[in-house]
Order: C-alpha cells, then structure tokens, then sequence
C-alpha cells in the first residue's frame, strides 16, 4: 500500500469506525466497537464487519489475530496491509506494531520447504516489555 492507497475516501461507517480505532488507545474487538458507534447510526454487526474489512484491506488498520482486536495502523512507512508483525507483551498486553526492514524484506521472499510463496501473513511476537521485564 503507498501513501495514496492509504488516503482512499473512506465510507460514512468506515470513517466512524476508523476515528474510534485511531484514537484508542488498546486494541478494540468488533463487538465493543459496534456498542461505541450505535449512537451514530451504526446498528448492526454487519455493518460493522464490512468497514472493519475494508480498513484492513486498504492498510489502514490491522488485526491482532491472537486478540481478535483491531488497531490503527501507526506506522507511516507501512506498505503491505497482508504482512503485519506485531510485538505484545505477555504481562501488561502492550501492543506495537514492528516496523523493520530486514525481518520485512526476509519475510516477503520467504518460501516453506515445499516453494509455497505467501500472499499474506501476520505475525504476533510475545514477551515483555522495556517496563514490565
């Protein structure tokens, strides 16, 4: 995803459920988002749905497969919605997205043993914090 992708015009319910994302501060489940967004008009879990899968497929936010949670996306080099990696911390559940150019280019030309090429992945390193170690 280049800057442009990132700034596509975003629906009424995408926007909604993206400032609510953006400006929490923990990773948000869908359900917690639907009961934050209700009040603006967004009713129903389908609704939801829809906006949060295309947020991630625009690489605007991405989700936390172990939390079933969504954050925004925070890193303004991201360019690839279909290969995030993630550090959490097992005691506190800080959450950062990983933003290094060996892992990145190490995990885009990455082929098991059987030459399967990846078309997405997301990664999720567990342990603990600079604060809680």
């Amino acid at each position: 995803m280049t800057k442009m992708h990132k700034e596509n015009i975003l629906s009424k319910n995408q926007q909604i459920i993206f400032n609510l994302i953006n400006k929490s501060s923990e990773p948000l489940k869908a359900y917690t988002i639907l009961f934050n967004v209700q009040k603006k008009g967004i009713k129903a879990p389908p609704q939801v749905y829809r906006a949060l899968d295309k947020l991630v497929e625009i690489g605007k936010i991405h989700k936390i497969e172990s939390k079933n949670a969504f954050v925004a996306c925070k890193n303004s080099n991201c360019e690839i919605s279909k290969a995030t990696v993630f550090s959490i911390c097992e005691n506190c559940e800080i959450i950062d997205e990983v933003s290094d150019v060996k892992l990145s280019k190490y995990l885009s030309k990455f082929n098991d043993k059987n030459g399967m090429k990846f078309k997405r992945f997301n990664l999720e390193f567990f342990g603990l914090c600079k604060k809680c170690k």
